[in-house]
């Protein structure tokens, strides 16, 4: 054959013959000799421009990928005891590829013929594609334990921590991975249940001392009663679900959608594109795409799924674990935008003009294909002028459109004026034995705001949408701070050196200007956290009251439905709203819309107490061993009873008792916010800086107790006690006279 092949004969001898996909094998495969060699190699970059192919080396293969999570077939043994398996689901042009099972030894054999949910990672230069690594067995959900092994003469017993459990498991003698007594261990239902004796269970991991970091966030899942495991019939509605597929749906695969997320993120479910707006009438606009995972596809009304994602409420994010609102074949397989795999979705088209004003939106329920997963470092590092490998391609149609977009968006938030507080968040790191080896404060980039920014817009189209539909959904609703709490603030405020605005109406840009005067100085940490505190909480609820933070009228929560109950229900709005199919809300999501949203406001604040509550121990554990050390830090709260002090290195907050300021008496001052000594005159307040020693870290409940050494370069000695370590009594200060006295010092102080 010495004509040159289409493109469609190229791509289809590339299928039928995936270990001969070098130019020189396809030259010979058409009969293609001397100058016609010029012709296939403009065809082939064609094909790869176009993204049909993708070269590897000397050889072109098709650049679907498997997603990070799959499920596989387990294959025969080989001949070297090794075992392989095969994607149930496979939509590329090549050979099925095949994955290397790597086993940890606590996990079950595996037979020929099971399915399996397994996590995937490419590899190079092997005579397989992939390896996988057991997530679980499909169609079986042993039951989960965490509690105290008792180890005994004929094997142990486990007692669990969950105060909901006071039935013991046994634990037969080789099914203990070697766990000593008193141990905090993690096991599994072994064998059938049974109606006589204790049941049994198989320890899959032993954490070690329950006091240790890598028992934090377990012991908080269970404190706080955040179901963490999926009943059975949940798991195997999962398990059933198939990609969704174009039928009903726009074609989106052609956008060059990106998704934009934390390095070690593990689902994706929303992604962007935007393009200068080719519209003469909107000189300078822009036209913005937001994608989200299509959830409401998957989880329906009335299912079992929906039943347990709504018993959830969300997602809880710990350090080193995740209770997810979904199971793994969902948040990280069939509900995760990942790169280059046909994945539903929701979309909003948003035009935007050339101050970032949102001039009109449209929503779609399409198919979209993400042609890249990134991570916010690199896309701010090719932002920066440092493009990777992967990023490079994409910088002049992708990368620098989002953020000549994002550029004007900052113009009409600098108008709207939403709360502009900077408060840095802390990472804690963990090393792979679950132990904190740093606490980092991660640092933001324009990608972060980028994507912030996108997601705000998305969720104000769809609460637009839905109220141009007159269907009901779920706000999230922020209601201005009350009366109690801004007077609490403008204390802070004044206290200071500071003003805020008083008898008018609050609006966000007052807070801003109180958090500009207070940037770069000594104060900036202090009035931010303040100003948070004085926030009222954000809830969810079928009326809508505004958002006061981020100074928006409507705001609905649309982006995030994988991790939120919430948004999922606004998916299910939209899809009635446009008559898309009839997994749109039922009329019993409507009837209990109100019961939902008290649900999955209450689901909210309890995943951030334990998330909370397992940061401070977890800065506790980290702590401990330093016990007796110096810090430096500011005092950012004021009790009766003593002060309170953020440490500049962990941000972790501490406890100087009262009874160790030194050998006299500190009046507190409620109104002024401080404690003053009564001989020295000393005055202890917001924001000072201090120097304290760490007297006592208890990674069990979290607590750090300081002691106070120096105060604004001033040096403390100890506090007296009593014998037997007990502090002496104090007389109190009680007179007019002498409160009179200690608030002229106070302002005689900060002049």
């Amino acid at each position: 054959m010495s004509q040159i092949p289409t493109k469609q004969d190229i791509l289809n001898w590339i299928s039928e013959n995936p270990t001969q996909t070098g130019k020189r094998d396809i030259a010979r495969a058409f009969g293609i000799k001397g100058a016609a060699r010029i012709d296939l190699k403009r065809l082939l970059k064609e094909l790869e421009a176009e993204g049909h192919l993708a070269k590897r080396g000397k050889t072109y293969r098709d650049p679907d990928k498997l997603p990070p999570v799959a499920v596989l077939r387990v294959d025969a043994a080989d001949a070297d005891g090794d075992m392989y398996a095969t994607p149930m689901e496979w939509a590329g042009e090549g050979a099925v590829p095949r994955a290397l099972l790597v086993m940890k030894s606590s996990d079950p054999a595996l037979e020929q013929g099971e399915r399996i949910l397994a996590r995937m990672t490419e590899v190079q230069d092997e005579p397989y594609g992939y390896e996988a690594r057991l997530i679980r067995r499909i169609g079986t959900n042993p039951i989960r334990i965490l509690g105290i092994y008792r180890k005994g003469s004929d094997g142990g017993r486990i007692v669990p921590v969950d105060k909901g459990q006071d039935k013991e498991w046994r634990v037969d003698p080789g099914a203990d991975e070697g766990a000593k007594d008193g141990e905090l261990v993690e096991a599994q239902q072994s064998g059938p249940k049974s109606r006589m004796g204790l049941p049994r269970a198989r320890i899959v991991a032993r954490l070690g001392d329950p006091t240790a970091p890598k028992a934090v966030s377990l012991i908080a899942i269970h404190q706080h009663g955040i179901p963490d495991a999926f009943p059975d019939n949940v798991i195997e509605e999962a398990d059933a679900m198939k990609p969704a597929g174009l039928k009903g749906r726009e074609d989106l695969r052609h956008l060059p959608l990106i998704t934009i997320d934390p390095s070690d993120a593990r689902d994706h479910d929303d992604a962007c594109y935007a393009h200068a707006d080719d519209n003469p009438k909107n000189p300078g606009g822009h036209v913005v795409w937001v994608a989200i995972a299509d959830v409401a596809h998957y989880v329906t009304p009335g299912s079992d799924l929906d039943f347990e994602a709504r018993r959830r409420g969300n997602s809880t994010y710990f350090p080193d674990r995740v209770v997810p609102m979904l199971p793994d074949r969902l948040s990280g397989d069939l509900c995760s935008l990942h790169e280059g795999v046909p994945r539903a979705c929701i979309a909003v088209r948003m035009v935007l003009d050339a101050q970032g004003h949102k001039l009109s939106h449209s929503f779609i329920r399409g198919l979209m294909k993400s042609h890249a997963s990134l991570n916010y470092a690199e896309v701010q590092a090719a932002q920066d002028g440092n493009p990777n490998e992967k990023c490079a391609p994409l910088m002049d149609d992708v990368i620098a459109p989002l953020f000549a977009a994002y550029e004007v968006t900052k113009q009409a938030r600098a108008s709207r004026q939403p709360l502009d507080l900077d408060l840095p968040e802390r990472k804690i790191i963990l090393d792979d034995e679950g132990k904190v080896t740093s606490v980092a404060f991660a640092e933001r980039f324009d990608a972060h705001r980028l994507i912030e920014e996108f997601m705000i817009l998305a969720n104000v189209a769809a609460a637009e949408e839905l109220t141009r539909l007159r269907r009901p959904l779920l706000f999230r609703v922020h209601e201005e701070p009350s009366p109690e709490k801004l007077e609490a603030l403008r204390e802070v405020a004044q206290a200071s050196g500071f003003t805020l605005a008083k008898g008018q109406v609050l609006k966000t840009r007052h807070l801003n200007n109180l958090l500009a005067q207070a940037q770069d100085t000594e104060f900036d940490e202090l009035v931010n956290l303040s100003t948070l505190r004085s926030m009222s909480q954000a809830y969810y609820y079928p009326e809508n009251f505004g958002h006061f933070g981020l100074a928006l009228q409507s705001y609905a929560h649309f982006t995030s439905p994988i991790r939120r109950y919430s948004d999922l229900i606004v998916h299910r709005a939209l899809i009635s709203g446009h008559g898309w199919g009839k997994d749109g809300l039922s009329p019993e999501d409507i009837e209990r819309l109100e019961a939902t949203a008290q649900h999955i406001s209450e689901t909210e604040r309890r995943s951030m107490a334990a998330e909370r509550d397992t940061t401070d121990r977890y800065l506790a554990a980290f702590l401990a061993e330093r016990v007796g050390n110096e810090f430096t830090g500011r005092v950012s709260g004021i009790a009766r009873f003593g002060l309170f002090v953020k440490l500049d290195e962990t941000g972790a907050d501490g406890l100087v008792p009262i009874s160790s300021l030194g050998n006299e008496y500190f009046r507190h001052d409620k109104d002024e916010q401080v404690l003053v000594g009564e001989r020295s005159g000393l005055v202890i307040g917001l924001g000072q800086r201090v120097t304290v020693r760490l007297a006592e870290a208890i990674p069990t409940t979290g607590g750090l107790t300081l002691e106070l050494l120096n105060i604004e370069g001033r040096k403390l000695t100890p506090g007296r006690t009593r014998k037997g370590g007990k502090s002496a009594p104090r007389k109190p200060m009680t007179t007019k006279r002498e409160s009179a006295k200690t608030k002229k010092k106070v302002k005689r102080s900060r002049k």
